[in-house]
């Protein structure tokens, strides 16, 4: 079994690539700072353009010119010809050889600290998430990728329909909603449990994010309890340091005009299964004077969620400063406005964990969440608990939260210490002993540990 100190690691960048970020963003930045705590060497495998053609001093100059890019997951290319939309027709089995970008510190990267977690090594290959998609479909199999010197565990920080050959590659599913509730997601349902089932059979280890999620797994996905561990999440480090009470006062005024203390807050992306239209419903029909501010970049089916405030309610309630809409903030703005709410409004009707509703008892601020999925869990009794399905419960719990100081003073303090159970410390524990299992496994039952004799080694895919 290899030492502590000596354990390399990898992490996709499936999501860090994204400028606006995801949940999972969030996920493997804190795994990235698990690991490098623990002392972990990092690599990281994202999908952007840097063509093996380049020479190696200049791959840094690229890589992070396609990072500025803001190249989605997606990776969805530039203008086609005819002559490459017919080459993407012909994916060749094979193992796809990733492009080393050395860090020779031309870049200066103070202005992308934020999109990135610590690393020690960087690859990539072009349209690398998209290319793997389009091999599960073809091939029915995960597509393997090799690089010098493979980590001894590949994370994946989301079902990604690739391997890594030479490593043992560990698959994190945060929850089952394709599956369980196919009408709150966008995704291919039948390519997505396809997906999953691909991951499961080639992977070292699973992991997910909650006791409900892992039960859900077990339910309802062809593995062995002792193949899948809930790691729960860490609680992400604050980006900026919490301010003084005046000074964020003064700042929410400015940047918001909105008091400390005095709205509610929704934080997330606007989509139907964030549950949005229920909570504005729920707002307008209790008649509440402390204004209601839904925070979080549209998603799909964002209109429908939203229709409400174009009715004639809402419009009296957006002149009077009672109802408002911010699109995608950054970290610090985002911060701040949480920690200034009077509570946050989390009705969601399923997470697999549920970051935001973690991330305010932090701060000190109370939260009413939904009862369905893992929230209730993550919550652990430190929140006002609602169905999500009952418009009335909603509006009745932000009466409830809004005339109840002591209440509010209540959750602030359960949901406090209720964060602590979330701290990196536990969190690199977890991680920590998860990495030990998994290499003192004496025989891998699956998984090859070279590039088999019989497949080609690609360097470059013309897309």
């Amino acid at each position: 079994m290899n030492d502590r100190s000596t354990i390399r690691v990898g992490i996709d960048g499936f999501n860090l690539a994204m400028g606006q970020g995801t949940g999972v963003a969030t996920y493997g930045r804190s795994l990235a700072e698990a690991c490098r705590q623990l002392g972990r060497s990092i690599d990281l495998v994202y999908g952007l353009n840097v063509p093996a053609v380049v020479q190696p001093q200049q791959r840094e100059t690229i890589f992070f010119s396609a990072l500025a890019a803001d190249q989605s997951r997606e990776e969805t290319p530039a203008r086609r010809s005819l002559l490459r939309s017919l080459r993407r027709q012909m994916l060749r089995p094979g193992t796809r050889r990733l492009v080393d970008v050395p860090m020779n510190g031309r870049v200066i990267r103070k202005g992308v600290t934020e999109m990135m977690p610590p690393f020690d090594r960087l690859v990539t290959f072009n349209a690398l998430f998209n290319l793997g998609q389009r091999y599960l479909r073809r091939f029915g199999t995960l597509m393997p990728v090799s690089m010098t010197n493979p980590p001894d565990i590949m994370h994946w920080t989301y079902p990604i329909p690739i391997r890594m050959i030479g490593s043992r590659n560990v698959y994190t599913i945060h929850d089952l909603v394709p599956l369980r509730l196919p009408y709150l997601s966008l995704e291919d349902k039948r390519y997505h449990e396809r997906l999953l089932h691909a991951c499961i059979a080639e992977a070292a280890h699973v992991l997910t994010v909650s006791e409900h999620s892992r039960r859900d797994i077990l339910e309802h996905l062809p593995i062995a309890p002792d193949h899948v561990t809930n790691t729960y999440q860490a609680l992400p480090a604050r980006r900026h340091a919490a301010l003084p009470p005046e000074v964020l006062a003064r700042n929410l005024r400015a940047l918001f005009n909105l008091e400390a203390g005095g709205y509610f807050l929704f934080v997330g992306a606007i989509e139907p299964k964030k549950n949005v239209k229920r909570l504005i419903e729920a707002y307008l029909a209790a008649c509440l004077d402390t204004p209601l501010v839904i925070a979080g970049p549209t998603a799909w089916r964002s209109e429908d969620q939203l229709q409400l405030l174009n009715g004639d309610g809402a419009a009296v309630a957006r002149e009077q400063g009672r109802l408002r809409r911010l699109g995608y903030l950054p970290a610090e703005h985002l911060e701040q406005l949480v920690a200034g709410a009077r509570a946050i409004i989390f009705p969601s009707v399923y997470e697999g964990f549920g970051l935001p509703a973690l991330e305010a008892m932090s701060a000190g601020t109370p939260v009413v969440v939904g009862s369905e999925g893992a929230l209730p869990e993550i919550a652990g009794g430190a929140s006002l608990t609602v169905d999500p399905y009952d418009v009335g419960a909603i509006g009745r719990a932000l009466a409830e939260i809004d005339a109840n100081a002591q209440l509010r003073d209540d959750l602030k303090a359960e949901g406090a210490k209720r964060a602590l159970d979330f701290s990196m410390n536990r969190y690199c524990d977890r991680i920590d002993a998860i990495h030990h299992r998994i290499l003192a496994r004496v025989a891998e039952a699956r998984g090859p540990q070279g590039i088999p004799d019989n497949q080609t080694v690609l360097a470059g895919e013309l897309m």
